[in-house]
């Protein structure tokens, strides 16, 4: 999958994507390789909307400004000025199940937040997409 989304054969997006953590860090490799910044959102015992935010602060290395909501986010992956990248955004949302089963609301909006990050991209030169790793 990562090759199809590197060479444009896939469409920029949130993809489903069935994989082993050996060749999803492989996949990681090549795309930063091929110029691409890559946010990997560890999802591991997120149950909440409060500690999915904090966690984002910190795996996209948020600016200070982030103000822990989901405004604050939208705003902050719709710019990325902080993180610059020569070819695209990969974010690479693993373990997402745990947040997706604790509170399927919370999961929801933050889905709805990625393609609305990566259709503000569309507009630009640079893509954005957000793969969900599915053992």
């Amino acid at each position: 999958m990562i090759e199809e989304l590197l060479t444009g054969r896939l469409e920029p997006g949130v993809h489903r994507w069935a994989t082993s953590h050996r060749e999803a860090a492989r996949g990681v490799t090549e795309a930063e390789r091929e110029g691409w910044r890559v946010f990997w959102l560890d999802g591991t015992g997120l149950r909440d909307k409060r500690t999915l935010l904090d966690r984002c602060a910190v795996e996209f290395s948020l600016p200070s400004y982030f103000g822990h909501n989901w405004d604050a986010l939208q705003d902050c992956l719709n710019d990325l000025s902080w993180a610059p990248t020569a070819s695209g955004y990969l974010v690479v949302y693993d373990h997402w199940q745990d947040l997706a089963d604790a509170d399927p609301s919370v999961h929801g909006t933050l889905l709805e937040i990625f393609e609305a990050a990566i259709a503000y991209w569309r507009k630009t030169p640079t893509s954005m997409a957000v793969l969900l790793p599915e053992a």
